[in-house]
Formats: C-alpha cells, structure tokens, sequence
C-alpha cells in the first residue's frame, strides 16, 4: 500500500511556484492524514515543518526538497520521478533538545530545538555565565557575546559559523561552543556526550540580560537555562541515497 503524502511550502516564490506544479502532477492529502510530508523550502522552512509536527504531538517522516537558500536539510528540488525518490530514499531519525528557561522574573518556558540552544547577550556589554555539565560547574565566570548547545545535525549550521566542531550524524554528542569568548580567552568549548545536561546561570542577569534561543523561537531576559536531549521525541528526515545527511556531515570537515 502507497504512503499518504501531504505538500507544504515556504513562502518564497520558487517554493510558491513548485508546489503549485507538484500538485498538478501527483496525488496529495492533508497534513493530518499523511504518512509523510513533503517540504518545499530551505532549512529554516524545514525547521519550521518539524516544529510544527512536535507542537501536534504526530510525528511523520519528511522529505524535504531545497528552493531556499542553504538547504542542508533538503533534497535537490526535481519535478520529475518524486514516487522513485521517496521509495529509495534513506531515513535518518534525530532527537531534538529540550531547552527550559527561567526569566530574572520567574518564567519558565520549554521549548525543543533540533539544531542548537543558544544564549546571547542582548545589549553592548558582554553576558557572563556560569557553565555546569551534569551538576559539575565547570566554568565559574564565561564572558563571551554566547554560547551554544549543538546536535549533530545542528553541528554543520550556526555551531559551524562559530568555529565549533563538525560531529558525525549518530555520534550520540553534542558541541557546546562559545561565540566570541573574552575569558577564559583560550577556551574554544568542549565535546560532551549526548547524556550530558548543561545548566547556564546568567550572572549580573539585570545589568547584562541575555536571551535564550531555541533554533528560531527566543526568550528574553533569562537567569538560568537548562539543556538536555529530549529522549521522549524523535524526528525523521528522508534523504535521496547520493545525498544522504551523515555523509554530508562527513564531507563537510574537508571543505576549504
């Protein structure tokens, strides 16, 4: 029996233009009713569709197909034979981050993240931070513009950009890496197992806000922030064999 499929789309103007020819061509259902879910977009749009499929509590394979900008989460767009490529295509499964933040006035928000967990000063002065990995504090003082908390999948986008490692999809780690740190001036982060919780508590929260971001969804104002895999949860992203995610990953680290 074939799989029900559902189309989504960014609103860019290629990903406008293909889904209307996609739909022309081949069979579609609601969202709610698929098997899978096609995406039109780039990695942000990608983020967005499993965002979504998390706050619905129904997790669906995707099979994204790239008419963004970057697309390290997507397929390379085609028209044609999309019934072979989705039979053929490999199935990587991912869990996302569980971030819980409390603000300097006693909010607590949870949010998932399936690339990365940042903290980030809000204002010209640097933040300061205390790091603690699995109720050992590790740094006393981080002065830094931030800090981040990275999956595999997430190691190869803002965690890249920030100098930190590349970590191979299925390493079972995550990157903490600092953004433009002032003091300790040498630490360049550290690679911790997946196990790992990293708790951040802002110092001089009032004088020196930050703001924790969950892939695209940010809280301001936070005085502590705590990072764990969220084990409960799991996502599933298709890729066509020839540009399958984990060696993508892998090629990245020779890329000059």
């Amino acid at each position: 029996m074939s799989l029900k499929r559902a189309l989504v789309a960014s609103t860019v103007e290629p990903a406008f233009e293909a889904e209307r020819e996609l739909r022309r061509r081949y069979d579609w259902v609601p969202v709610e009713d698929a098997d899978l879910i096609v995406a039109l977009g780039g990695d942000g749009f990608m983020l967005q569709t499993l965002h979504a499929m998390l706050e619905r509590r129904r997790i669906v394979p995707v099979y994204g197909m790239n008419l963004g900008t970057v697309g390290f989460l997507m397929n390379h767009w085609s028209l044609e034979r999309l019934d072979e490529r989705l039979a053929r295509a490999r199935r990587f499964v991912v869990s996302p981050l569980r971030m819980e933040a409390t603000t300097i006035d006693g909010q607590t928000v949870v949010l998932p993240a399936i690339n990365e967990v940042s903290l980030l000063r809000e204002t010209r002065q640097t933040a300061k931070l205390e790091v603690t990995v699995s109720d050992r504090i590790v740094l006393d003082e981080l002065v830094c513009d931030g800090v981040l908390v990275a999956t595999p999948a997430g190691s190869t986008a803002y965690n890249l950009s920030a100098n930190g490692p590349i970590l191979p999809l299925g390493s079972s780690l995550h990157a903490l890496t600092p953004i433009s740190p002032f003091r300790p001036r040498r630490w360049r982060g550290a690679i911790l197992p997946d196990s790992a919780t990293v708790e951040f508590r802002v110092l001089e929260p009032v004088k020196r806000p930050v703001s924790a971001v969950a892939d695209q969804r940010e809280v301001r104002d936070v005085a502590t922030v705590q990072v764990a895999i969220d084990r409960g949860q799991t996502l599933c992203l298709m890729f066509d064999p020839e540009h399958a995610l984990d060696d993508r990953i892998t090629m990245e680290q020779f890329i000059a």
